[in-house]
């Protein structure tokens, strides 16, 4: 999987980390959306993973609490992979025994950063997470599947 998540972590880079995300909705139907992310560590187990910031309240967070996994596909040209997995929330809403609160602000960061992103005052990129109760979606992939 290591040379997988290697594909991926340039696809992500190929495209400013825009993947279309995937979770279920109650009727078995696909919820998708475009969003920025890009891979990381996981901040309590240390493994890769699929990391996305989404803002508090968005549907896609009712599905994942329900489901506990979601799907991202990255491209580049014809080339693209799919990460499929199980997923770790963690925000306001979110909380983890595991995780202290005040990592949060960091974890954003990190995620932010890893999806190309990059930032002029990260004061404010802190305020504006807070103020929307942003959440870090973390997938861990259980299955990848790629082009060629």
């Amino acid at each position: 999987m290591a040379a997988d998540m290697e594909l991926v972590r340039r696809l992500v880079g190929a495209d400013h980390g825009l993947g279309v995300f995937s979770t279920t909705r109650t009727d078995g139907s696909v919820h998708s959306s475009v969003l920025n992310a890009g891979v990381l560590q996981h901040p309590i187990s240390g493994g890769p993973v699929i990391g996305a910031v989404v803002v508090g309240g968005a549907i896609k967070l009712t599905h994942l609490r329900r489901t506990g996994r979601a799907t991202i596909t990255f491209r580049a040209g014809s080339e693209w992979a799919s990460v499929d997995g199980q997923v770790t929330l963690l925000g306001p809403d979110d909380p983890h025994p595991d995780f202290p609160a005040d990592r949060l602000p960091g974890l954003l960061r990190d995620i932010f950063s890893a999806a190309g992103g990059t930032h002029d005052n990260w004061a404010e990129y802190d305020r504006v997470m807070v103020a929307e109760r942003r959440t870090a979606v973390l997938i861990t992939p259980s299955r990848i599947l790629a082009s060629g």
